[in-house]
């Protein structure tokens, strides 16, 4: 004979502590809550609205230069370190957690216009328009802000070239590094002239970038409008595509190394394949006016972007418009923007000698959350996930608010846009079938590859 009882451990439902939190048994079965799309609906439009509230991504500002900040680096090897380069030759090390500078590196009589850091994070590399390359001792962030001086303020070596350099890039795990000026010059730590040079064409490179997979490959972008990919085992350059509009900084993706991003001068960040440059991934808009720098996220799915507008937005790789966008009264034009190593912090330089901290996520809570806290969190993200194409919704987690002239050439730009749409639109109408062909915006700002 089967006898069923109701056999219950006590552990199930007493609490240990008086404090602790009462273990409640829920039925997830759909029959007993026939409301509860409704519920989740309105818990997500309470979750979009409570983002908007809680969304203060400015952090603070990290004033000493006294000219405008023109290019960063980030250590690799250290979470809470940012170097930065200013116009009249500084160059700071900062400690983000404390927003103070840790040490200084004077030397150059020109502007600063790059720096790099080898991967071990102990060689700091800078050059600028005094046309020297200079490598310098990176101390500890561990020490007094008072000892300063000494080892780390003198450099380790001073290499005198001809000409002024615009960038210099770090090749991941070697002693070699490349600079960008009247041509890409590689250089070794060990060695004070270039071990190779390359040039495709008569005018300066303005930056260049090493592969983060291929090591032996970088891609520069020039003057004369063109983007070109070398290869250091063949010591030749091997593909360039020339675009209407200068290209001022390329970054490639550190997940998907075959892909890069250019900020260019026509306001819109590109994206392209390296095995196929004849037209761009993806075409990234919002900027309203020329796009100084571009660096991506160390998880490869974000990038950030400065601005000559002002402004600093936020894209998704695969993105054409930005999913953020941050400002402040007092930022003038942006002219260099990074990533912190743990993708959780947005730095950028502007023309007004301060750097600022930001938030990756304007709304994230900072400190240390509970696990009940993080699922809470989690949970209004699925919600809100969930319910995005609702109207309501939508309009509300996409709301920006701009600042007026930056809202204004929005306006502008998109009455052009339109205008030039409907221009085309009537000369296909007007003109023999097949004799007008309709290029994608994708291809339309490329006029050639090499």
């Amino acid at each position: 004979m089967k006898v069923k009882v109701i056999s219950r451990s006590t552990e199930e439902f007493t609490r240990e502590r008086s404090k602790d939190l009462q273990k409640v048994f829920r039925s997830y079965d759909p029959k007993l809550h026939t409301q509860e799309k409704a519920v989740e609906y309105t818990r997500a439009l309470n979750a979009a609205k409570l983002e908007k509230i809680f969304a203060r991504p400015f952090i603070g500002a990290m004033d000493g230069h006294i000219d405008a900040v023109s290019c960063m680096a980030k250590n690799p090897n250290n979470l809470k370190g940012i170097f930065s380069g200013s116009m009249d030759g500084d160059i700071r090390l900062w400690d983000l957690a404390t927003r103070k500078t840790m040490c200084q590196f004077p030397g150059h009589q020109g502007a600063v216009r790059g720096l790099t850091s080898s991967t071990e994070g102990d060689i700091l590399v800078s050059c600028g328009t005094d046309c020297t390359v200079r490598l310098w001792k990176v101390p500890s962030l561990n020490f007094d802000a008072d000892d300063t001086s000494g080892e780390a303020s003198k450099p380790l070596a001073v290499y005198t070239w001809k000409n002024a350099f615009w960038g210099v890039d770090h090749q991941w795990d070697t002693n070699i590094f490349a600079t960008a000026g009247a041509q890409v010059d590689i250089w070794d730590h060990n060695r004070s002239e270039p071990i190779n040079s390359f040039k495709w064409g008569n005018d300066s490179v303005i930056s260049v970038r090493f592969n983060p997979g291929e090591p032996n490959l970088l891609a520069t972008s020039s003057s004369d409008r063109g983007i070109v990919l070398y290869d250091l085992r063949t010591s030749s350059p091997f593909r360039k595509v020339i675009m209407q509009t200068r290209s001022n900084a390329i970054c490639w993706n550190p997940m998907e190394p075959i892909n890069f991003t250019v900020a260019n001068e026509d306001c819109n960040c590109y994206t392209f394949d390296a095995r196929k440059l004849d037209e761009a991934r993806v075409v990234h808009k919002d900027h309203v006016s020329a796009v100084m720098d571009v660096d991506y996220s160390p998880t490869g799915r974000e990038f950030v972007t400065g601005s000559y507008d002002r402004t600093i937005r936020i894209f998704k790789h695969n993105g054409d418009h930005s999913r953020e966008i941050y400002h402040t009264k007092r930022m003038q034009r942006v002219f260099c923007v990074k990533y912190s190593c743990d993708a959780s912090y947005v730095i950028s330089g502007s023309d007004d000698t301060n750097l600022r901290l930001w938030k990756s996520k304007a709304s994230e809570q900072l400190g240390v959350l509970l696990p009940r806290e993080k699922k809470k969190h989690e949970y209004m993200d699925a919600l809100k996930d969930r319910f995005k194409h609702l109207p309501e919704i939508k309009r509300i987690v996409k709301h920006r608010h701009l600042p007026k002239p930056i809202y204004k050439a929005t306006l502008m730009r998109r009455a052009v846009t339109e205008a030039d749409r409907k221009k085309q639109e009537r000369i296909r109408a007007h003109s023999a079938p097949g004799s007008v062909t309709m290029k994608p915006f994708r291809k339309r700002r490329i006029i050639k590859e090499e």
